[in-house]
């Protein structure tokens, strides 16, 4: 029998846990938003890759592998061959990560559950609504973990913000603006590009490629600040550079619990604009502003008083579980990577509780599960559908 993962004791108010071995991870998918994700799974120090199916070509997979520095028998050339070997093995993976592009999807990750093995998936889940709901099912049977990469809702200073929001620092919500504005399908010729092909394949990334790819981390967030679920949208699609199979603009207005106005605004046409995603809650009593491009500061302001300016490090005025997925001090800046490592974290915690059979408070982690994959997909479905429909309303 395998050694318990986490000690005797546990304080969920204190700073995360160490465990008592590093989780093994295999991966499934082997493009470039892969090694981001292992090199932040490395950084939690809850982690080691030790497996992977790289590619379907089985000479690529295996040069892959090298790369990875995995060994020649757990490279796989298939996700079907490494969810059967690694269950079987003794020291097989405790969780995969699937990084392919949105059609592998389903098929990867119900591969996995149905060996007992944890998942942490990309966005959107899938392409499909029943799909989505299929792996729900799945993994409720299974009883595993499943995370999904809504990698935004990680930086410290968003949960900082939702707790401010939570606790009523603004008052009641009263509007909520969220966009998403990039740069990088300016050049006429973008759509060459190996890593852009398949985000403009129907085939592929399914029925929308600006709004499942990038516009569903602006609507996640937006619910996960607030706490309100996106509940009714309006919605235009449109081509606004060079001619393209797929969307490469969405604009929409919003509505939260049927009643919170609101606006979503996601292109890749926005020129100037690199990171470009930006979050704005207003309430009876104030307001918090934060945005990518300067993750490390949240701008809160209590209505007639003076602005505050919290920035992310230890103490003034960052909360205790706020801190604990904090790695340098103030004035030392974090990004991108350090926000997955926070992903990895809580869901490496919530592996090692499931493998110990031990249950945890729901508070404890907020990574984004399963439900949150599959409000994404309902969310894509609406948009399209509202856009089919000369922006009627359409209700999530």
């Amino acid at each position: 029998m395998e050694q318990r993962l986490f000690s005797n004791s546990i304080d969920v108010n204190g700073a995360f846990p160490t465990l008592q071995r590093r989780l093994r991870l295999g991966v499934v998918g082997g493009g470039r938003i892969s090694g981001m994700q292992a090199m932040a799974a490395r950084m939690s120090d809850y982690w080691e890759v030790v497996a992977g199916a790289l590619s379907s070509d089985p000479q690529k997979a295996k040069a892959q592998g090298e790369k990875w520095r995995i060994e020649d028998e757990r490279c796989y050339s298939s996700f079907t061959e490494m969810a059967q070997a690694e269950s079987q093995r003794e020291d097989g993976v405790d969780a995969v990560m699937i990084t392919t592009p949105n059609h592998v999807h389903f098929e990867a990750a119900k591969a996995f559950i149905e060996a007992g093995i944890d998942v942490l998936c990309d966005k959107p889940l899938t392409n499909e609504i029943a799909e989505s709901e299929a792996l729900l099912t799945l993994a409720e049977k299974h009883d595993v973990v499943f995370g999904v990469s809504y990698t935004m809702s990680c930086f410290p200073m968003i949960r900082q913000a939702r707790e401010i929001v939570q606790s009523g620092g603004i008052g009641e919500i009263n509007q909520i603006h969220v966009e998403f504005m990039q740069d990088w399908m300016v050049p006429e010729d973008v759509s060459d590009a190996d890593h852009v092909k398949w985000r403009l394949d129907p085939k592929k990334s399914g029925s929308t490629s600006c709004v499942g790819d990038i516009g569903t981390h602006a609507a996640h967030l937006a619910s996960f600040v607030s706490g309100h679920k996106l509940t009714n949208l309006r919605a235009e699609m449109h081509v606004c550079g060079a001619p393209k199979p797929l969307e490469d603009t969405v604009f929409m207005t919003t509505r939260y619990s049927e009643k919170i106005p609101g606006t979503l605004m996601a292109t890749r046409l926005a020129s100037g604009n690199r990171g470009g995603l930006r979050l704005r809650i207003f309430g009876s009593e104030g307001g918090i502003e934060w945005s990518l491009d300067n993750c490390d500061v949240l701008k809160f302001n209590r209505y007639g008083e003076p602005d505050q300016v919290i920035s992310r490090g230890h103490g003034h005025g960052v909360s205790p579980s706020v801190e604990r997925l904090i790695r340098a001090g103030r004035g030392f800046p974090e990004g991108i990577i350090e926000s997955w490592a926070n992903l990895y974290t809580e869901f490496a915690l919530a592996v090692a509780a499931r493998k110990d059979n031990l249950a945890i408070p729901d508070d404890w982690l907020a990574f984004p599960q399963l439900a949150e994959g599959v409000a994404g997909v309902r969310f894509i479905e609406a948009t399209v559908e509202s856009h089919q429909a000369e922006g009627a309303w359409v209700k999530l």
